[in-house]
């Protein structure tokens, strides 16, 4: 993945279908007015483009296309497959999106389909030949957007349909052999033994107090995400035909709580990787999550630069409360993702709907229209995003990588665990943020394989990586010998990728990497909290774990636990593994980073103020140091060079106002 344009993209999705002839004018006019240099178009057009089955009406979007390339806006053009016409699901009720209960979905929404259906595959790629036969070579396009936030609504399709796909997928994976599957999925448990591929189906609603086998579970959750890849893949290769040297991208979501997707295995197809992000209204430290997510993202382009495809200026419409955004928010919010690697900050929407579902989400145009905080501060950051113009093509590289595994986190969404509360994410984010506290960044990567090197990283974190390979845990311990740091949270290694229990103690293939031995599990109770021979305050979690060769830094103070151990590290070869045995709370988790960051020799991008992020991005010998003010008070920087937002020259230092953001091109 190469940079792909010059300049930071500015922009948004753009439904021209939604308003009369006479907007569209004024749409350009406002779109130069704000400095946009993209938009994202015809994303949910489908219904208008084919309004019969077969019948494609163009006129309406040549006129759309061509008088925005006569602005000098350039198109992210989309497929239109994300949302189906009523006509599909009624000519063809097995394309119809059916949820794990049986029930089949009605009309009305969006993402209505099966992805195993022939049907959907084919009307989509239908739409697709002729969209890209008509702008395949057409000058304004300068990105192809194949369809929508897959998996936003219909991850898992629970039809027959889906189900004899399912039977197929099985049969490809353990090579037509029942006996394979029954010892992958434990299936003399319970009775479930299979005798014949037709007794396999899709796991639905099982009765009261019971869930299907996790390890079916587990495989149909891979499952799912390979069907809408191979739709994704399909419409792509008909736009490569038409539109050879033109990138096509389909945009993720990097947001909190979405995991339906494999994206590792997904951004090995995307052409330049795209994102959404929206931030959840109660929380108070979503900054920090967006810039994990951001850091996630640029994990997904391999470190190359990505793009932001859409996030609001200001409320979503989709969450209980929806809270409007600060004075200065939008901005924060955009240059921390184009800090992070993004070389663009689009939007949903251009313009806010006045009716439909998200008439209520915010967009560049508000209801209020251009007088209104919004569009000042959209303008505002068109000029911000102009004057970033020589950041373009820059990356972020870093000393610490997280390891991001979307199978164990499909393990630990499953019930009947040792405790409700072992959360993937919220254990992930609560280390990170110590991380983004001490202003030292995170490159995330998969869980490595043999082959993967390792070395270029100090500091390997591994955050209840639950379902783990022996492979990976060679990975790690060749690391680790070889001079790396590795921390592994809790709940890690406890099962492999079958979702089978590693015997014999916890955590299996890690034990003589940590240097322990965990015999119990005694997950605290909600509220609980214990205290550890080091003074810090531990919750949710705890085990009784015994030493084999760890040093032993701190123990529970619970004489249930007989001091077990709590945190240790285990010095191998060159190097160290630490073990983080339970959850912290934040000022603790804190100094605990500070010192395995200490042992590892690794230091601060900038030592500031706590509540000021910085990101540094580099290209051939320039960097760039991005500051983000998200305190309430004036914070005086120690840096040298030129300012590019406010074009000043700093020598020495300067004073970072509330709220603001400094770009400095730095003297070397």
């Amino acid at each position: 993945m190469k940079p792909w344009q010059s300049g930071i993209w500015f922009g948004g999705d753009y439904n021209p279908e939604q308003w009369p002839k006479g907007i569209w004018h004024e749409d350009l006019e406002l779109m130069l007015e704000a400095g946009v240099t993209t938009v994202s178009l015809g994303i949910f057009s489908w219904a208008n483009l084919e309004p019969h089955e077969g019948e494609y009406t163009f006129d309406w979007l040549d006129e759309v296309i061509n008088g925005l390339h006569s602005k000098g806006i350039s198109i992210d053009l989309a497929n239109a497959t994300a949302s189906p016409p009523a006509w599909l699901g009624i000519k063809y009720p097995d394309s119809k999106f059916t949820d794990q209960n049986g029930i089949i979905r009605s009309h009305g929404g969006r993402q209505n389909f099966c992805p195993s259906s022939a049907n959907y595959r084919r009307a989509a790629q239908a739409l697709t030949e002729k969209i890209a036969q008509r702008y395949g070579k057409h000058p304004a396009i300068a990105m192809w957007h194949v369809h929508n936030e897959y998996a936003c609504h219909n991850a898992r399709d629970y039809s027959e349909t889906s189900a004899i796909a399912f039977r197929a997928w099985l049969k490809n994976k353990y090579q037509d052999s029942l006996s394979q599957l029954n010892r992958a999925w434990g299936t003399d448990f319970w009775s479930q033994r299979y005798h014949d591929w037709s007794e396999i189906g899709t796991p639905k609603v099982t009765p009261d107090g019971t869930s299907p086998n996790p390890t079916m579970q587990l495989d149909f959750a891979r499952f799912s995400s390979d069907a809408l890849l191979e739709c994704y893949v399909a419409e792509r290769n008909i736009i490569h035909r038409h539109s050879p040297g033109i990138p096509v991208t389909t945009n993720f979501m990097t947001i909190r709580g979405f995991n339906k997707l494999d994206y590792w295995k997904w951004a090995a197809e995307v052409d330049v990787i795209s994102t959404d992000h929206y931030l959840m209204s109660n929380d108070p430290n979503a900054h920090i999550e967006l810039a994990m997510q951001a850091d996630t993202t640029r994990g997904l382009a391999k470190g190359y630069p990505w793009l932001l495809m859409e996030h609001s200026t200001s409320a979503v419409n989709w969450q209980p409360r929806n809270r409007a955004k600060e004075p200065k928010e939008l901005l924060r919010n955009s240059i921390q993702h184009v800090a992070r690697g993004a070389d663009g900050a689009m939007f949903f929407q251009w313009r806010a709907s006045f009716a439909g579902s998200e008439k209520f989400h915010s967009g560049l145009v508000p209801h209020a229209g251009k007088n209104s905080k919004v569009w000042r501060e959209v303008v505002k950051l068109g000029e911000f995003l102009d004057s970033l113009e020589e950041v373009t093509g820059s990356t972020v590289s870093n000393k610490v990588a997280m390891i991001w595994d979307y199978e164990s986190w499909w393990s630990l969404d499953q019930p009947n665990l040792p405790s409700t509360d072992l959360d993937y994410l919220n254990n992930a984010l609560a280390i990170y943020q110590a991380f983004w506290n001490l202003n030292v960044g995170i490159d995330v990567i998969p869980p490595p394989s043999e082959q993967d090197d390792l070395s270029s990283y100090q500091l390997v974190v591994a955050p209840m990586t639950y379902l783990m390979s022996k492979e990976t845990a060679t990975s790690l311990s060749r690391y680790v010998s070889s001079g790396g740091n590795l921390l592994a949270s809790y709940f890690t290694a406890i099962s492999d990728l079958n979702d089978h229990i590693y015997l014999g103690g916890y955590p299996g293939p890690l034990r003589e990497l940590l240097g322990l031995t965990i015999e119990e599990f005694a997950p605290l109770m909600e509220n609980q909290t214990v205290l550890l021979s080091n003074g810090y305050e531990a919750n949710t979690w705890s085990e009784r774990a015994s030493a084999t060769t760890a040093n032993v830094i701190a123990s529970y103070k619970n004489p249930a636990l007989e001091a077990s151990v709590a945190i240790s590290r285990n010095l191998i070869g060159n190097g160290s593994a630490w073990y983080l045995g339970t959850s912290l709370n934040r000022k603790d988790m804190h100094d605990f980073i500070a010192k395995v960051l200490k042992d590892a020799g690794i230091s601060q991008t900038l030592v500031t103020t706590a509540g000021v992020e910085a990101v540094r991005r580099a290209k051939d010998e320039q960097s760039w140091l991005f500051l983000v003010n998200h305190t309430n008070n004036e914070v005086k920087i120690q840096a040298k060079g030129f300012e590019l937002l406010t074009k000043q020259e700093i020598v020495g230092s300067f004073k970072l106002p509330a709220g603001e953001i400094a770009v400095i091109r730095e003297n070397l």
